[in-house]
Order: structure tokens, then C-alpha cells, then sequence
């Protein structure tokens, strides 16, 4: 059973949930703040998932690839603060963003611009994403996927991402000459 309280922190869960999930995140955290709940980061007690600023494989941006970067990030700034936009991907001068359908989408629409061995993937948190439990994700699946894509990098922001399989993605990123830079 449901007291008034439950029923409460349900409605407000449902309408924020309308807002999209950094929203919804926010708001059970409040919820939990009413409870005397402390949220923490994940990355406290996992800061080996995060990366600083600079360069993480042999390979860097050229000034093509900065160019790129520089286009996806004025993308990723223009977007609204509830959007669901955490990456951008910059190639030919267009940028496709990712969308609500997420990643997945966003690579086979990059795959349909002519096929160079160029373009970088910017991934960023959203503007209102909440860093203590939700960040973008990346490891060695993305840089595969940039791969296929003919993409020359990725770019992350300063301990802002999940990024996974530390050790197989830097190698990976280095035997198929593409860069991995965090910001």
C-alpha cells in the first residue's frame, strides 16, 4: 500500500519523467534528500573510470579533426538544457547530433554522409545531466562503432564520462590510428 507520501513523490516522478531522464534523475534525488538520503557519485569510489584532460592514445587531432571538434561542441552548447543530447558527431562540415533514439541512430546517420576516413564523435553530458549518477559512457563498443563510421577520434570532457575498458579501448584506439581526447 501507498500512503499520501508515496502517492506524492509518484506524481512528481511521472512529471518530471516528461521532461526526459536527467529530469527524472534530479528528481529522485530530491526525493531521496527528503528522506535524509545523501547521493553520492559512482566515480568516488571509482575514479579509474574517469579521464583527465589530454591525450589518451599515440594519435592526435589534427587541425581537421579540431576543426570538427570545435563544430560538434557549438552543436552540443546550442542544444536545450533538457534535451537528450550528450554526443555530437562532426564530419564535412555537418554535424549530426544524438538524439532521443541515442547512439545507435546517430552513427547511421553519420555512415550516410560521404564515406571518409574523417570526423570525430564529441561526447559530452547533457546540459542538466547530474554527474553524481548520470554520465555519458564510452569504451572499446564506441570506439568500434567510430570505427566503422571512418571516424579519426573521440573527445571527452574532463572527468565528466564513464569510460570503460580502459586498457583494450587506448590499444584498440592505437592499432587502427585514432585518438582518444578529453578536454
Amino acid at each position: 500500500k501507498l500512503d499520501l507520501k508515496g502517492v506524492y513523490y509518484i506524481s512528481r516522478i511521472i512529471k518530471k519523467s516528461k521532461l526526459g531522464d536527467a529530469a527524472l534523475l534530479k528528481e529522485i534525488i530530491s526525493i531521496f534528500k527528503d528522506e535524509k538520503i545523501k547521493t553520492i557519485s559512482s566515480t568516488t569510489f571509482t575514479p579509474e573510470l574517469n579521464l583527465s584532460k589530454g591525450n589518451y592514445s599515440k594519435y592526435r587531432p589534427d587541425r581537421k579533426d579540431k576543426e570538427d571538434i570545435n563544430k560538434a561542441i557549438r552543436a552540443l552548447n546550442k542544444s536545450n538544457q533538457y534535451s537528450h543530447i550528450q554526443g555530437a558527431i562532426s564530419r564535412e562540415n555537418r554535424v549530426v547530433l544524438e538524439k532521443q533514439k541515442g547512439t545507435q541512430k546517430m552513427f547511421r546517420e553519420i555512415k550516410k554522409i560521404k564515406r571518409v576516413n574523417k570526423g570525430v564523435l564529441v561526447k559530452f553530458p547533457k546540459k542538466k545531466q547530474d554527474p553524481r549518477v548520470d554520465l555519458p559512457t564510452v569504451g572499446l563498443r564506441t570506439l568500434n562503432q567510430c570505427k566503422a563510421a571512418g571516424l579519426t577520434g573521440i573527445v571527452l570532457k574532463h572527468k565528466k564520462n564513464i569510460f570503460l575498458d580502459k586498457k583494450k579501448s587506448i590499444n584498440f584506439a592505437n592499432k587502427n590510428k585514432m585518438f582518444i581526447f578529453v578536454k
